[in-house]
């Protein structure tokens, strides 16, 4: 046991010693929590606008005034005719504008949006904004109610799949990259050949990324909830037992490609090619699987990130109890279980 710790220490040691891996592991958690919380958004926010209308009616000005004091939308200008406002557009002048009819304080329509569509995304996103302000604030019968996320905030989604992302990168990438680098420096074959069993050196040097891993995800939460805003609305207890499934299922991602890789550059692109880039795109994280094409549907469900960030959201955002998660609990359960056991019987087959 205490050559065990003594290992452990060691590990330890040189991760802290290491300037560079310290700012990786806490350097990036950070930076990116303030990027996705504050730069990179889907927030509709500040959309310039411009208004058509030929009527000066009391409905039409508290209509244009509602639509201006909300933090959506930034009246530009007020033209006569809609093509003044199309030329307005075409010249980068505003993105959207917003056309009252003769009958509109009468019969409450005779709306039409003309929007840019160039980034169809965030115009469709314009459309849904401008329709739910102009239809609550004009009086007609429609009343929308926003679950669990009212102010719409794109943190609400960003923060699970940096969690995600984030504890996959370090626990997998950094723990490959750590073993391979003693089989460069031949220091793998010495320790193998210590008196300590072989099995007991690895998990000594995957116990220090694990002990990282729950300080890393500790910090994301704490900043997402202090500074982003972002509630937690579950059991922290029961984000902290997913969260361990989810980090134990790293690890042994992470000494597969270990015993796979040769070389650390040979880790860093294997963990590249096999971590962020399906992590990114085929999560969940930045793009809705439900709107992805059949076959990358089915690809998807083999990504782990998916089920884990589908996890938080429920677990955080809505607050619902470990129960309501069960189905992802089993799939990440399954995919540990799985990796764990390839990852040793690999090890076992390198060593014979």
């Amino acid at each position: 046991m205490k050559q065990f710790i003594s290992f452990i220490i060691k590990e330890g040691r040189h991760i802290l010693r290491d300037k560079r891996t310290m700012l990786i592991l806490f350097g990036m958690p950070v930076v990116l929590m303030l990027l996705f919380g504050f730069a990179i958004t889907t927030d509709v926010k500040n959309v310039r606008t411009i208004v058509i209308t030929s009527s000066a009616d009391h409905q039409t000005k508290l209509a244009i005034n509602r639509l201006a004091a909300s933090e959506y939308f930034t009246i530009t200008a007020t033209v006569g005719t809609p093509k003044e406002a199309e030329q307005l557009i075409r010249n980068q002048k505003a993105d959207m504008a917003i056309v009252f009819g003769q009958d509109f304080a009468s019969k409450k329509s005779g709306l039409q949006l003309i929007v840019d569509g160039a980034d169809p995304n965030m115009a469709q996103q314009w459309v849904n904004y401008a329709t739910g302000v102009l239809t609550n604030m004009t009086g007609a019968l429609v009343n929308t109610k926003m679950l669990y996320n009212p102010q719409m905030k794109s943190a609400y989604n960003f923060v699970p799949a940096i969690m995600g992302m984030l504890l996959m990168l370090v626990c997998a990438m950094m723990t490959s990259i750590s073993i391979v680098r003693e089989k460069e420096r031949g220091t793998m074959e010495v320790l193998l050949v210590s008196p300590v069993r072989p099995l007991v050196i690895i998990i000594a040097k995957v116990v220090p990324y694990l002990v990282l891993a729950f300080v890393i995800l500790t910090t994301i939460l704490l900043m997402s909830h202090y500074v982003l805003g972002v509630p937690l609305h579950g059991s922290i207890a029961a984000i902290y037992f997913v969260s361990t499934i989810y980090i134990l299922l790293a690890l042994s991602l992470g000494l597969l490609i270990s015993n796979i890789a040769n070389s650390q550059l040979m880790a860093l692109l294997l963990s590249a090619m096999v971590l962020l880039m399906p992590i990114v795109m085929l999560s969940g994280m930045m793009f809705p699987v439900e709107s992805m094409p059949r076959i990358l549907q089915w690809i998807s469900l083999i990504i782990p990130p998916r089920y884990y960030m589908a996890a938080m959201r429920k677990l955080m955002i809505m607050g619902v109890g470990i129960g309501e998660v069960l189905p992802e609990v089993l799939v990440l359960t399954a995919f540990a279980v799985v990796l764990l056991a390839v990852s040793l019987i690999k090890f076992n087959k390198r060593l014979e």
